[in-house]
């Protein structure tokens, strides 16, 4: 990162290197493509902020999974490596004896800009940069490149991002100390501080004295709250915070009086609004979904725009996991010409959503983004696309894609957000999206730590049924996975399920999990019922759909079972259980004797974060239908290494296939060596 002189030109960096957020390479401006496989961009990623060259055992270490030949992956990875970096001219990727380097000394790399700044001293660095670079590391630091295979890459990536999130907290006061600036910047520095250093009064106060200088004392109240309880749990005395906090108010009181004055005067100037009512279930999530406009509007476009923000606001409502503002409330914001960002700030909701649809001559565009309220951080956005002639297709096509990425990306905020709180701080809904975070990890240690958190929030909301629904799944897990008696935890998957349906009949999560939990017993036709009247209460659950395509996959119609998992991709593109999704489609080419199929779709599976050993076991054995043995070889090691004693048997005990289909496994699994 250059700042030049106005007398001087500023010189185009020949590469840059993005590190935070998604990786990311430009050469000259252009994005440079990047090896699909992950241990090169890892190595990509270590290589450019290693402070001298690495040996090749180091490295070798660093990429795990234990390979029968290290080194060999290694040259191969470096030489994908070179096909990024390296020019005609310039070789950046350097070999000096055993050792490995990158040739970065041209090029502009965003963490190395940040350690650049540190080494120049923060105090001579400008306000603009300043603002650039806590954007900058406000992203993590190489997101979403963990290697679960490879230990020393996790304690590594650790390591940085611990450091980086230090260098944010510097930054930030740094930045916040120069001379302020606009209330709403002052008050997104102040979040991401608190954020940051949670444990840090003056970050604390500083939020808080913002809160009261913007009207928020309701707001600041519930904050100073939390952040007391937060500072208790931790051991920390709070009197300080306290004090400091009853001066702000005194200090803020004083002009109370002629500000509700002014206030009062405005009211009487504009139509009464209705506010959102409170959430039932303290600290969920609110979202309300602006009216969607249309760019050149034309007589039935009004009402198309206006058919699709209802469906998606009746949709939203009906999976029961958020408050959803009711359609009048945000229609009558909209007439009085407020923008979508004001409307939510006044709707005092966490999320909000709105679209444009486009007529272009023979098709519709409607482009989506969701949005969090305070921040104004734009979380997803996307643009779906309708042949002109399907116009009243509209809703039926893309709407449970819509509402389905909304729900996923508020519950993945609600999640991150829970993950930063001390859990001795946690409410039920911040509880019940811990567990969340923690089931998503599909590790028994993650397991038992989600169950703590799913009866939290069940002990502290006996009427949570999302709770229950949690809970029900951790215990279907534990019986699915071989993870505890199988028998005990059926029945207890079995007894919250039915607590989730006691606690709320019209939650489709709670139908999802009773389905599950009735497949564990063995009632397939029953479970079947269930998770149709799942996505008969929510047609886009992604879960739902998946879960229909698990039990068809095993005993019912491979062909249904396909096409919901299809489904439930298409829904939920990046969803947490994909592999699993990617799974069942492969045991379905399986049952139709497609082995070829079933070998590509069982891959894909496999290659998914957190694919547990049953995934592996079916790429195993699907390789092996398909007449490549070998391959299937190296699958069943690296199963062995993670559960010496696994076969066939356990396998087969997991799922619910017919004789026909097991005597095709046990074949499989003869030809690998895990038959016995």
């Amino acid at each position: 990162m250059e700042v030049a002189h106005s007398s001087q030109r500023v010189r185009e960096p020949r590469l840059s290197i993005q590190l935070f957020g998604h990786l990311a390479v430009t050469r000259g401006g252009m994005p440079v493509e990047l090896p699909p496989s992950r241990k090169v961009r890892a190595l990509l990623g270590f290589l450019a902020v290693a402070p001298r060259p690495v040996s090749r055992s180091r490295l070798s270490d660093l990429l795990g999974d234990l390979p029968s030949d290290p080194r060999g992956e290694l040259r191969w990875c470096l030489s994908k490596l070179r096909s990024v970096v390296d020019e005609p001219a310039r070789l950046r990727v350097q070999s000096l004896d055993d050792a490995i380097s990158l040739d970065l000394s041209d090029c502009a790399v965003d963490a190395l800009a940040i350690e650049a700044a540190r080494r120049t001293g923060l105090e001579n660095v400008d306000q603009l940069q300043l603002r650039t670079l806590c954007d900058v590391v406000a992203s993590e630091f190489l997101e979403n490149l963990d290697l679960t295979r490879s230990p020393q890459l996790d304690h590594w990536l650790s390591a940085q991002r611990r450091h980086y999130r230090a260098c944010q907290e510097e930054l930030l006061r740094r930045l916040i100390a120069l001379p302020p600036e606009d209330p709403v910047t002052l008050h997104a520095c102040a979040e991401r501080w608190v954020e940051v250093s949670p444990l840090v009064p003056e970050a604390q106060l500083l939020l808080l004295q913002n809160l009261l200088a913007r009207d928020r004392l309701p707001e600041a109240e519930l904050h100073f709250a939390s952040a007391v309880r937060l500072f208790e749990a931790e051991g920390l005395d709070a009197d300080s915070l306290r004090h400091s906090w009853r001066d702000l108010r005194k200090r803020a009181q004083a002009s109370k009086a002629m500000d509700a004055v002014v206030v009062t005067q405005a009211a009487e100037t504009q139509p009464p609004v209705r506010e959102a009512p409170a959430p039932i279930l303290a600290g969920r999530a609110s979202l309300a979904i602006m009216p969607f406009t249309e760019s050149a509007p034309q007589e039935a476009g009004d009402r198309l725009t206006d058919g699709l923000t209802h469906d998606i606001i009746t949709r939203l409502a009906k999976l029961h996991s958020m408050f959803v503002i009711a359609r009048g409330s945000v229609f009558a914001l909209a007439d009085q010409g407020l923008s979508p960002t004001e409307a939510a700030r006044r709707l005092k909701v966490d999320y909000f959503a709105h679209g444009i649809l486009k007529r272009r001559s023979e098709r519709l565009e409607v482009a989506v983004e969701l949005v969090e309220t305070h921040s104004t951080r734009l979380l997803w956005s996307e643009v779906f696309v309708l042949k002109q002639e399907a116009a009243f297709l509209l809703l039926d096509e893309i709407g449970d894609r819509i509402v389905a990425a909304i729900a996923n990306e508020v519950e993945t905020a609600e999640r991150n957000r829970a993950v930063l709180k001390a859990p001795s701080t946690l409410n039920a809904w911040e509880a019940y999206h811990r567990g969340l975070w923690h089931m998503y990890r599909f590790t028994q240690p993650d397991n038992e730590s989600a169950q703590r958190f799913f009866r939290q929030a069940t002990r502290d909301d006996p009427t949570f049924a999302r709770a229950f629904a949690g809970l029900s799944f951790t215990h279907w897990q534990k019986a699915f996975q071989r993870w505890g008696d199988s028998s005990s935890e059926t029945d207890a998957a079995f007894d919250a399920a039915g607590r989730s349906l006691m606690a709320d009949d019209q939650d489709p999560a709670a139908h999802l999990m009773m389905g599950r939990a009735l497949w564990l017993r063995g009632q397939a036709p029953q479970a079947v019922v269930e998770l149709e009247q799942a996505v008969h209460l929510s047609p886009n659950l992604a879960l739902g759909h998946y879960a229909l395509s698990f039990v068809h996959a095993q005993t019912g119609d491979p062909q249904v079972a396909i096409a919901a998992s299809d489904h439930s991709r298409s829904l939920s593109p990046y969803d947490p259980l994909l592999f699993g999704m990617l799974g069942t489609r492969a045991m379905a080419h399986v049952r139709l004797g497609q082995f070829d199929e079933a070998v590509e779709w069982a891959l894909k599976a496999a290659a998914r974060p957190n694919a547990h050993i049953l995934i592996l076991a079916i790429a195993a054995h699907c390789l092996a239908l398909a007449g490549r043995e070998e391959e299937g070889r190296v699958f069943a090691a690296i199963i062995r290494q993670s559960r010496n004693s696994f076969r066939v048997d356990d396998f087969l005990s997991a799922f619910r296939f017919a004789p026909e289909t097991e005597s095709l496994f046990r074949k499989a699994a003869r030809r690998i060596g895990l038959n016995g």
